[in-house]
């Protein structure tokens, strides 16, 4: 049986099953692994002999036939606890010391039976939408000249390249969403109170950042992200109700930004392919302005400062422009500290919109992702002007704190375009079930091509 490729669901399946032993579906991700990563740079540490070692205690476990995710390789990007590897942001100015126990989603992992392989890069302190340290670059397995995305790249890519066929990512700012469409995958930012809040609870970011999956196909998101959340229900990929109120826009958050045609054609086309399937589709723009926008800088400045005082890191040691990142943070802090009442005045001004539609879909970027260089030597200036170019259309989702999901429609110039979706707090089921619907219509390639990954059929 080929293992490399299968989805996690098939995979779980035949292990639970003894059709395969988890053993032999781990040895073979790691064999994959072990080929590829010297041309992704998708991983900071790997966990091959843990692995093994986890995989044989699936094997043994009495209620193998029962766990969800039995035998299935996920990787976790380096923001979140794994005992016995350290954990470090992305930063050399971060500790080396081992973690004495798992975060407690890696915890809900191991109970459904997955097996760790391994912690992905991200960039420092999960900051930027590229994923670069001084030991390597992750790129896209679509096209090596170009970022994985970030902050979740690693994790991205790793599974791209069939490393792995689930991986956790957190999403501050479009976190699991940038890297899910620059390579290709699915990848869903749950909304309030669904998943565990990463690193510091509900204040991490303010409250923006989630923990949420990217995975090669919905049903495998779908299935992850009931794990770590604790629940059953969203795995049945409901069947959306016809007819949805779906609303089209291209109109990014911020002024001045430009959306190339090629991205704007790709919403306009979901769009299209909805109202074929019997939904009414309408052009229509959510009543973005600037203040949500400076919330959103806020609390994503003023976060950063935060996490450095609470994880005790030398300033010395950290980046450059992660240092000028800092001190924008401490100066908005005297002029514009972060107000909750920011984020329900949004809410606020969204709830007549989402009144008229029940589901947002917006392209996932505006131009092709970054190229893949360091940049982490860039100035700060350099990486934001950057990032807000090519990824304006995630952040006010995280300030909403809505659920959003990206899913690849096709490629273009030998790079995938994607799409977001959007829906109301609670209504993660739903935006599950309209990219399950875009997968059904417009299936995607599931891994991209050169990566040695055979498509399971």
């Amino acid at each position: 049986m080929q293992l490399v490729g299968r989805p996690a669901t098939e995979l779980a399946h035949a292990v639970r099953t003894g059709e395969v032993t988890a053993v032999d579906v781990v040895r073979a991700h790691l064999d994959h692994l072990a080929e590829v990563e010297h041309r992704l740079e998708a991983f900071v540490s790997v966990r091959r002999r843990s692995a093994l070692e986890d995989a044989e205690a699936v094997d043994a476990r009495d209620d193998r036939d029962s766990l969800p995710l039995a035998g299935v390789p996920v990787a976790i990007k380096d923001v979140m606890d794994v005992a016995g590897e350290p954990t470090r942001f992305g930063s050399a100015a971060t500790s080396t010391t081992p973690a004495s126990e798992d975060d407690p989603v890696v915890t809900r992992l191991r109970e459904a039976g997955a097996i760790i392989i391994g912690k992905t890069r991200c960039p420092e302190l999960s900051l930027w939408g590229t994923s670069d340290d001084q030991a390597g670059t992750t790129v896209s397995p679509w096209d090596p000249t170009r970022t994985a995305g970030g902050s979740s790249g690693g994790s991205g890519a790793a599974v791209s390249a069939g490393v792995v066929p689930i991986a956790l990512a957190t999403d501050g700012l479009g976190s699991v969403r940038v890297p899910a469409a620059a390579c290709g995958a699915f990848g869903i930012k749950p909304g309030a109170d669904l998943a565990p809040v990463m690193l510091h609870g509900e204040h991490h970011w303010f409250g923006m950042s989630r923990i949420g999956p990217i995975a090669t196909t919905v049903a495998d998101g779908a299935l992850a992200l009931d794990v770590i959340a604790g629940t059953t229900h969203l795995r049945d990929l409901i069947q959306a109700p016809a007819p949805l109120r779906v609303a089209v826009s291209y109109r990014p958050p911020a002024p001045g930004v430009v959306v190339s045609s090629a991205w704007r054609e790709a919403a306009t086309e979901a769009g299209r392919l909805l109202n074929h399937l019997g939904h009414d589709v309408a052009r229509d723009d959510p009543p973005y302005d600037p203040s949500s926008v400076q919330a959103t800088i806020a609390r994503w400045t003023q976060g950063a400062v935060r996490d450095v005082e609470l994880l005790d890191l030398d300033r010395d040691e950290l980046q450059s422009r992660t240092r000028s990142h800092l001190n924008r943070g401490e100066q908005l802090a005297r002029v514009r500290p972060v107000d909750a009442d920011d984020a329900d005045a949004w809410r606020t001004r969204l709830a007549p919109f989402f009144r008229e539609h029940d589901v947002l879909i917006t392209p996932a970027f505006a131009r092709p992702q970054l190229a893949a260089s360091a940049w982490r030597d860039k100035t700060w200036v350099a990486n934001v002007a950057a990032n807000m170019s090519a990824y304006p259309f995630f952040g006010a989702w995280n300030l909403a704190d809505l659920p959003a999901a990206v899913v690849p429609l096709w490629e273009d110039s030998g790079r995938p375009l994607a799409v977001q979706i959007v829906a109301q707090r609670g209504q993660e089921d739903l935006v599950l079930s309209v990219a399950a619907l875009l997968e059904s219509t417009v299936p995607w390639t599931r891994h991209a091509p050169g990566w040695n990954v055979p498509e399971a059929t």
